[in-house]
């Protein structure tokens, strides 16, 4: 293993071997490092207690217990009342398929309606847009501001027009994200559940990005159900995990065995389960300890550094105040995006466009928030993390200011 660059930030978990072995680490918004605490937990349950939880003998005890721990874990970052709140998946986009897909199918109460917004992630507007076209689901995509904020009163106006109900009562899901992934906005979710509430509709929030970054408080928010994901806080891929309030019906996404309260079935990922619970349980630490702090100081630092050595040519893309303490979305003038993160060797960062047969386009998170194709496609994402240090921050600046010098000149 080996140390951060610098220990001037404070006293940090060991550094993940691969951090030492690339260019500086910014893309945490895209996946973290698995923290090797999390590793260790995670070696147990493929080694030692490999047994299944359903098992009635000696075998199946401890990875029994690690299941509920993990859940009881996660219920406690996102201040959940109790462990049967809380369901595992295989990932957050199966997650939001089992929130909305559920809802929409749900025997009991099924929902005709759901109402999204223009920069969701594509989990989510996928899921919409199969549902419309497999069983006749309305979707309402909401526009957001310059900002990319929602804003509540674009709902209300939705949901309180009298043709926006199919039939007596209200049958709307609503889909919004607690954070962008790009720029790191945070949304107005408790005033839109509100909202959803004041019309008979479920709330759902995506809150990959946001948990483990910001305190998070289902209760608070007065969300229905909730997307959280394992791989954004430092556990593996392929596990995590989705909030239901108690009451809420939803149809089940994987039929089979009567694991995770019957909603989805098969055999589970003890190892990663107990990963993400103890990834969990080391957010809510530092969450406490007021790692949100040095995390914003340190993005302000490379917002400042950039504008020092780029005068009048970044600016920012998104809210200034309401958005991700890691996350800084910024345009560059004169330079393209996905040539700057190709340039510049010793960093890695991502950009929001996409390659078409060699032809990129614009972040569609942007141009939704009003931005035009120069500005977006001159947008690059810089995503900080647990183990970002000042020297991080410091090189990064370096290298993205010759990068962008060195565009000017070809």
């Amino acid at each position: 293993m080996t140390a951060p660059r610098d220990t001037t930030d404070g006293a940090r978990p060991v550094r993940p071997e691969g951090l030492a072995l690339g260019p500086v680490y910014m893309d945490y918004n895209a996946t973290t490092p698995v923290d090797p605490r999390v590793a260790d937990t995670i070696e147990q349950y493929l080694t030692r207690d490999f047994g299944n939880p359903s098992s009635l003998h000696a075998f199946g005890e401890g990875p029994l217990k690690a299941v509920e721990q993990a859940r009881s874990q996660i219920v406690a970052l996102i201040k959940a009342k109790g462990s049967g709140d809380v369901l595992f998946t295989g990932s957050g986009s199966e997650a939001n398929l089992l929130a909305l897909r559920g809802a929409v199918l749900a025997a009991a109460h099924p929902r005709s309606h759901i109402v999204t917004q223009a920069t969701e992630h594509p989990a989510v507007l996928a899921t919409c847009k199969a549902l419309a076209r497999h069983h006749g689901t309305r979707v309402t995509i909401l526009p957001v501001g310059p900002d990319g904020l929602l804003d509540p009163k674009a709902l209300f106006d939705v949901l309180a027009n009298p043709d926006s109900q199919q039939t007596v009562g209200d049958r709307t899901v609503v889909s919004v994200m607690a954070a962008n992934n790009e720029t790191g906005a945070i949304q107005p979710v408790a005033e839109l559940a509100g909202v959803a509430h004041a019309h008979g509709a479920l709330m759902h929030s995506d809150a990959a990005q946001a948990a483990g970054k910001v305190p998070i408080d289902v209760q608070a928010l007065g969300v229905d159900l909730m997307t959280v994901v394992g791989h954004k806080m430092y556990a593996p891929k392929g596990v995590a995990a989705l909030y239901v309030r108690t009451g809420v019906e939803l149809e089940p996404v994987v039929y089979g065995g009567g694991q995770e309260r019957g909603l989805r079935a098969g055999t589970e990922n003890v190892a990663l389960i107990a990963g993400f619970g103890v990834a969990a349980r080391f957010a809510a630490d530092d969450l406490e300890h007021g790692s949100g702090m040095r995390i914003t100081e340190l993005r302000e630092r490379l917002h400042k550094g950039l504008e020092r050595a780029l005068p009048q040519r970044v600016h920012l893309n998104g809210p200034t105040v309401q958005r991700l303490p890691n996350t800084l979305n910024v345009s560059i003038d004169g330079s393209l995006g996905h040539k700057l993160v190709d340039v510049v060797s010793e960093l890695a960062a991502s950009t929001g466009s996409a390659c078409h047969s060699g032809t990129h386009t614009p972040s569609p998170v942007l141009v939704a928030m009003g931005l035009d194709d120069r500005r977006a496609l001159s947008a690059v994402r810089l995503s900080l993390g647990r183990w970002s240090t000042t020297d991080d921050v410091d090189v990064a600046i370096a290298a993205l200011v010759q990068g962008v010098d060195s565009q000017a000149t070809q």
